[in-house]
């Protein structure tokens, strides 16, 4: 380590599918935030650890702020903007392609109610030309005085580099919070979890929204060094129940293969998934199947 070593916590906040936790992913090299092109498929806070020889910088991504039309939803937007006052540097990131609209302007007041920096960060550049881009940032820089306007590419990489400096730049004097191998403070149960449910979604499209969590009954390394997973899928209807499932245990089997090859790549070791699926009428208003499905109100 540096003589002089810099580290901070910085918060990804934003619409969903503003492309958080693929920036994430980028800057850490590796997947610990699942993706969909669903909204709203972050839902807990989860901490990426990027580290360098002189830095660390700690990143919180969160669930994407909307309106909640259920405790889930509520939970959710509370453990977004928990982490406001909780954090050196707030990185709000925009689609550069979408207009702005009341859920940007509701982020915004959010915003004004804090001191500390925020970066805005115009994302998905790739999709508009220039000229729309200088006109996307003149419109939100005339809106909130932030200390710094990046425009990236989280899905390509471009200037994710450049952010990276950016933010360093804003760190103060700190500790080396994590080691300098860790990349993430979630245990390894929550992040084979969470790969299973991105699997579900992917597949299921439409089919099956986000009434949908995985939890982990087991999860062992067996003695020829393979590790067995044990999973269940909760959903709220018998009829997601059957699409989960699939045509003689075809999708749910899908499921299990795709998740597995995610899943090996992150523990380098071969992986056995068995899953099962579950029926939970209405767990996303139920306070106590919230809490057996991971998401704990004491965290926040």
């Amino acid at each position: 380590m540096s003589e002089s070593y810099h580290s901070g916590f910085a918060a990804l906040i934003g619409r969903p599918n503003a492309g958080k936790s693929t920036l994430m992913n980028q800057v850490l090299g590796q997947k610990i935030a699942i993706m969909s092109d669903k909204a709203q498929t972050t839902r807990n806070k989860i901490q990426g650890v990027y580290t360098t020889e002189d830095s660390q910088i700690v990143f919180i991504d969160t669930p994407g702020i909307h309106k909640p039309k259920h405790k889930l939803g509520d939970f959710m937007v509370r453990a977004a903007l928990q982490t406001l006052n909780d954090v050196d540097i707030i990185l709000y990131l925009i689609d550069a392609s979408e207009s702005y609209g009341p859920g940007e302007e509701y982020i915004i007041e959010k915003l004004k109610r804090t001191d500390t920096p925020v970066f805005l960060i115009v994302n998905k550049i790739d999709k508009v030309h220039p000229d729309e881009l200088l006109k996307v940032i003149a419109s939100y820089s005339e809106r909130y005085d932030f200390a710094e306007v990046v425009p990236v590419s989280a899905l390509n990489g471009n200037n994710v580099t450049t952010l990276l400096e950016e933010l360093t730049k804003y760190l103060e004097e700190g500790p080396q919070f994590y080691p300098e191998d860790q990349v993430t403070d979630h245990p390894e149960r929550f992040i084979v979890s969470e790969l299973i449910r991105e699997k579900a979604l992917q597949l299921t499209r439409e089919e099956v929204p986000h009434s949908l969590a995985v939890v982990i009954d087991e999860m062992k390394e067996r003695e020829n060094g393979a590790v067995y997973v044990a999973a269940t899928i909760v959903v709220e209807r018998p009829t997601q129940k059957g699409i989960i499932i699939g045509k003689q245990g075809s999708m749910l089997k899908e499921i299990g293969q795709r998740a597995r090859a995610d899943i090996e790549s992150m523990l380098g070791s071969k992986v056995f998934v068995e899953l099962w699926v579950k029926v939970e009428k209405d767990w996303r208003n139920s306070a106590y199947l919230l809490r057996e499905n991971g998401y704990r109100e004491d965290e926040y």
